[in-house]
Order: structure tokens, then C-alpha cells, then sequence
């Protein structure tokens, strides 16, 4: 069977970071076996700079139909001055929105060589491995009304936060079924004390849970004392469910636990298809960095790991995707460093495309 894949390089580092998945992806196929019809297209500004739209419509058909699509950034000062609604990260919303990838998986994991570069102590985030499912396609950022208007002489900038419950419940779900195949448990975060929204929230995980998952530990927390339980001890959670500017400021978070962005990938979910995959979209969590574009300066370990994760969720490899982690990690513990990665005396400095053949020897070594 042939895995479909789209690859959507973007703008700023993603077409380096997204060449050395390509190396990656080639050998699967010629060590592993795994067939990948890939195919390549434009998203953000690149799209924009042909196409006048930072997504065009013969490409978002194509993201409905694979198997699942890779990211790499979007957006650059080139574009701040375009009009909002072609904006090149409009074209990532819109895969989103389109595609309902409603359960965004954000993983926080420190490698133990990296222990060292977060802020917080080593004992602190040595050995961390939690996963924020952020709820992706609704609340505050889609929630109508919406806009700046004019009220009694002034601009008023509204946004609305929205939730219906079947949008809860799904998320919710999507929570708790990753829960029983890591540690069990789920935190459920939002802001109940103060917002409705967030008092719906509550009730309806809590019944999800209550009714099909009892077997998964279940706690609330509200979203603010969350942030700082993150900062304070982190390793108290397993997996963290919680709506979606909530979601967005928490997982930024938890990715500085972990010392560098330039490690953190990230899976968007939506429902399975009829041959039960979800629809799927994998990218980095970092921006497209255009200060150090062309440069070969980037890191692409987490463009690396987000394709792990599509091996892991989309294809039903959870033990090449166990392969390609530890092959990453080896590299890390053998002093293998990006720019962003060279605090440490001793480092061996590469550049992104050394990272690419580090990780590829590691795998070679793997067999």
C-alpha cells in the first residue's frame, strides 16, 4: 500500500528543514520499505508570490485528499504589509479550518542532552514527556462576531468565544484515547470561574469521561494556574487538554521547558476517512525564521519529528516513528548541534544539512 503525502515546504527555513524530511522519507522507502507517493506543492507567501492567494484552491483539494500533509512555516516581513485576508499564514488557517483538524497534538518532550538548555533546572524538565491536545478549529479565533468596528465615537475590537458541545466532546475524546496509550491521565484546563464558555467546557469533559473513559485519571485546572504549574513542575502531567488560545499560549509554553523551538513538532487531527485515517497535517512548531534563511543555519529536528509523528498517527508506524525518535535523540547525545543548539562546550557544530546526514547515519546504525 502506497502512502500519500503532501509536502508543503512554505516560506523562510521550511524548504530547508523540509528537504532533509525529504532525505528522511526516501530512506524509509529504500531501508523500511515504506512506499511514499509524495507529491509538492505551495503554501504562504510562496503560494501568494504565484498565485496571488496564500493557498490556491487546486491545492487545498489535494490536502483533502492525501494521507497526510507536511508543513514547514509560513510568513516573512516581505508580506506584513498584504492585506489581512491573504496574509500567508490565511493559507495554514485555512488548511485547518477546511481539512477540520479540530485536535491539534503538541508534544513537550526534553531530550536528556538538552536538559540543560531550558530555563528551569535539570530536575525539573530531565526526562519531561507531556502532550497538550489543543482544541484547533473553533473559540476565540473563529467565534463570530468579529472585527473592529466604530461604538459611540471610538474602534472597538471584538472577538467571541464559542463553544458548542459537540466540539468539547471530540476533543475531548480525541484526549483521552491518546491518554490510555501514555500515562493514563488527562488535566482539562480552561478559565470556568470566570467564563461560560469555560463552565461548558468543564462539564462536558467531564462527562465524556464519566461515561465511555472512567479507566483514564481525570483532573480540572483553571488555564492560568496551569501555566504555572507548567513552569513549577511540569512532569505532574501526561496529557493536557484545553481549548484553543488556551491551547496556543500553553504550548508555547511547554515548548520552552524543553529549551529550544527548534525541536517541537506538532500533528493536527481532524476525523478518519473510510479507511480510517485521519485527516492530517504535520509541521514544526517553530516560525519560519527568515533572519537565518539560506543560511543552512536552521534546525530541522523538529520538521524530522513532526513526520515521526505522521509514521506514528497516520500510517500505523508506531515502531519506525520509536526508530526515527531515537535516531534524533542518539545524534543529540553524541554532541550533534544546529546554531540553536550550541550552548554546550564540546558541541559539534553542523549545519542543517549535517543535522539531515547525522540522523540518517543514526537510523543506518539503527538496523
Amino acid at each position: 500500500m502506497t502512502n500519500t503525502l503532501l509536502i508543503l515546504p512554505g516560506d523562510g527555513i521550511g524548504p530547508e528543514v523540509m528537504a532533509e524530511v525529504t532525505r528522511i522519507i526516501d530512506w524509509f522507502g529504500a531501508r523500511r520499505g515504506l512506499k511514499f507517493g509524495v507529491s509538492e506543492d505551495l503554501v504562504g507567501g510562496a503560494a501568494y508570490d504565484v498565485h496571488g492567494v496564500p493557498l490556491a484552491d487546486a491545492t487545498m483539494a489535494r490536502a483533502q485528499q492525501v494521507d497526510a500533509v507536511l508543513l514547514g512555516a509560513v510568513g516573512g516581513p516581505k508580506y506584513d504589509s498584504l492585506d489581512f485576508s491573504v496574509k500567508p499564514e490565511r493559507g495554514l488557517l485555512r488548511l485547518r479550518k477546511e481539512m477540520d483538524l479540530f485536535a491539534n497534538l503538541r508534544p513537550a518532550q526534553c531530550f536528556d542532552a538538552l536538559a540543560d538548555f531550558s530555563s528551569l533546572k535539570r530536575d525539573v524538565v530531565s526526562g519531561l514527556d507531556i502532550m497538550i491536545v489543543r482544541e484547533l478549529t473553533s473559540g476565540v479565533y473563529f467565534g463570530e462576531p468579529r472585527g473592529i468596528f466604530e461604538e459611540n465615537g471610538q474602534r472597538v475590537g471584538i472577538n467571541t468565544q464559542r463553544y458548542t458541545e459537540s466540539e468539547i466532546d471530540r476533543v475531548a475524546r480525541a484526549a483521552f484515547e491518546l491518554a490510555r496509550k501514555r500515562g493514563n491521565k488527562v488535566c482539562s484546563m480552561e478559565k470556568a470561574n470566570v467564563m461560560e464558555s469555560g463552565i461548558l467546557w468543564r462539564e462536558v469533559v467531564q462527562a465524556v469521561h464519566d461515561a465511555d473513559y472512567p479507566d483514564v485519571e481525570l483532573s480540572h485546572m483553571y488555564a492560568d494556574a496551569g501555566g504555572m504549574q507548567l513552569c513549577r513542575w511540569p512532569k505532574q502531567f501526561d496529557v493536557i487538554v484545553t481549548d484553543n488560545l488556551f491551547g496556543d499560549l500553553l504550548s508555547d509554553v511547554a515548548a520552552m521547558l524543553t529549551g529550544s523551538l527548534g525541536m517541537l513538532p506538532s500533528a493536527s487531527l481532524g476525523a478518519p476517512r473510510a479507511n480510517g485515517r485521519p485527516k492530517a497535517l504535520y509541521e514544526p512548531v517553530h516560525g519560519s525564521a527568515p533572519d537565518i534563511a539560506g543560511q543552512g543555519k536552521a534546525n530541522p529536528c523538529a520538521c524530522i519529528l513532526s513526520f515521526a509523528m505522521a509514521l506514528r498517527y497516520s500510517f500505523d508506524q508506531g515502531d519506525e516513528a520509536t526508530r526515527l525518535e531515537q535516531a534524533v535523540e542518539k545524534v543529540l547525545a553524541d554532541g550533534v548541534r544546529t546554531a540553536d543548539l550550541m550552548q554546550a562546550e564540546g558541541a559539534t557544530p553542523v549545519s542543517t544539512r549535517g543535522m539531515g546526514d547525522a540522523i540518517l547515519a543514526a537510523l543506518d546504525a539503527s538496523l
